[in-house]
């Protein structure tokens, strides 16, 4: 069946159906009414599935979606046109371009922490650079992968986008086919297998992995401000997000304001009791619930660690002098929980952060614009955010992805379309204006190569 799809695909895509650029215009059209339309259900889906409030469903989830599409709107046929560049003499005459095409054929597998979210946006891309998709969502959110499946049939030709279901072995078999790329978002763990899978067939690869994101904070902050923004960002979809701080470095001399200013702003965001909030996600499965569990007794808890197995909740906890050495420092934490390291200087919090594989995300909390600029240039990342957490993920205009191992290629905006898309080369000559320079006999032509050429 999945070599059937697949053939089936590449045929279609082989009849030029998807080049049309206006074609792809009207699919992501339909597809944005389709998502409003099934506002609601998308909503109920995520909510069975994992607990989470309707207005982190429709802003985390459904709004990011519908503001890319309407981005490609705005700028795809902008983005498909040949675009002009130079030559050089040694060219000359002629004229010379860039041509983006579709590369034919492409797999997106897609996470459960934003089952719906992490899986359209790639698909938008995918689509709006002309390809042909299948799209594998994950098995751990069954309803939402549901939801998906309808959404995408009543959208688009099974033949241009299809969504197969399944558990990993599904994943597996799929990755036994030719596509002309793999989009993977998940744990680097899978991101291995995926790269292996793909480079047997040589595909080329876009993974978007995750890591320990730190979060550096100076002295010189607006408090309050800091603390909220910084739980806010931890504690969004219950701290189950690539991009969440996993980790705090404080400076020392502010260290004994910051950590009841924490503790307050867990209180401000879900009150005292945050298990009996309809605004607090639960954990996904209980898999990752025993995780997070295992994890509380490597530091020393002084906000939350009280959880229920019965409906997966895991409180908001902050952690001091956790173990360097145990899963809590050394494995991405992906859910409420957030250590707390000390530094005394700038450089001490950076050689902490660079002697670890780069971050998906980096988060500094400073008003010195001198630090700032000291923190990008000598660390690297994914991604960098100064005074705030998460919210890059929001502008179109900044490409998302990782570097070393939280990933590698980008996507949202144009670099989700150059993604999915081959810039061909283009040269162009006519038959006049030969100066037979390049051909032999070559005599003393060298010289007048390095007269002015060189």
């Amino acid at each position: 069946m999945l070599k059937t799809i697949v053939a089936e695909q590449r045929r279609f895509f082989r009849l030029g159906k998807t080049q049309p650029v206006e074609g792809r215009l009207n699919l992501l059209t339909k597809l944005k009414a389709q998502i409003q339309t099934q506002e609601e259900e998308i909503i109920a889906a995520i909510k069975q599935d994992f607990g989470k409030p309707p207005f982190e469903s429709y802003v985390n989830e459904i709004l990011g979606v519908i503001r890319e599409i309407n981005y490609y709107q705005k700028y795809l046929q902008q983005w498909s046109r040949p675009q002009r560049v130079g030559i050089n003499l040694l060219v000359f005459p002629a004229t010379a371009q860039l041509r983006p095409e579709p590369l034919g054929v492409v797999l997106i597998i897609s996470p459960w922490n934003y089952p719906f979210y992490l899986c359209l946006m790639p698909l938008i891309g995918a689509i709006a650079a002309g390809n042909c998709v299948v799209v594998k969502p994950s098995e751990y959110t069954p309803a939402v992968s549901g939801v998906i499946a309808q959404l995408i049939q009543s959208v688009f030709p099974p033949t241009w986008a299809t969504v197969v279901e399944g558990d990993e072995t599904v994943s597996q078999q799929l990755l036994q086919e030719k596509f002309d790329h793999i989009f993977f978002t998940g744990s680097s763990r899978i991101g291995r297998l995926i790269m292996a899978a793909a480079a047997a067939q040589l595909t080329p690869v876009t993974l978007e992995l995750g890591g320990k994101s730190p979060c550096v904070v100076d002295r010189e902050i607006n408090l309050q401000e800091t603390a909220k923004r910084i739980m806010w960002g931890k504690l969004v979809n219950a701290g189950q997000t690539c991009v969440a701080p996993d980790y705090l470095l404080v400076e020392q001399s502010c260290i004994g304001q910051l950590l009841p200013a924490l503790q307050q702003a867990i209180k401000i965001l879900f009150g005292e009791n945050p298990d009996q909030n309809p605004d607090y996600t639960r954990i996904i499965n209980q898999r990752q619930w025993s995780r997070l569990v295992s994890l509380l007794s490597h530091g020393k808890v002084i906000a939350g660690g009280n959880y229920n197995e019965g409906d997966r909740y895991m409180a908001p906890t902050l952690i001091v002098d956790p173990d360097l050495n145990s899963p809590l420092m050394q494995e991405e934490i992906f859910g409420p929980i957030l250590p707390i390291l000390t530094y005394k200087n700038l450089e001490e919090a950076m050689d902490f952060i660079n002697a670890k594989p780069k971050p998906l995300a980096l988060y500094f909390f400073s008003n010195n614009r001198q630090k700032q600029e000291q923190m990008l240039k000598s660390t690297s990342s994914g991604s960098v955010c100064l005074n705030d957490i998460l919210l890059h993920l929001t502008v179109a205009e900044l490409p998302f992805g990782g570097v070393g191992e939280s990933g590698m290629g980008r996507y949202h905006g144009k670099a989700g379309f150059d993604t999915f898309s081959n810039h061909k080369s283009i040269l162009r000559r006519p038959f006049w204006g030969e100066t037979n320079l390049r051909y032999p006999p070559y005599g003393k032509k060298m010289n007048l190569i390095k007269r002015f050429f060189s």
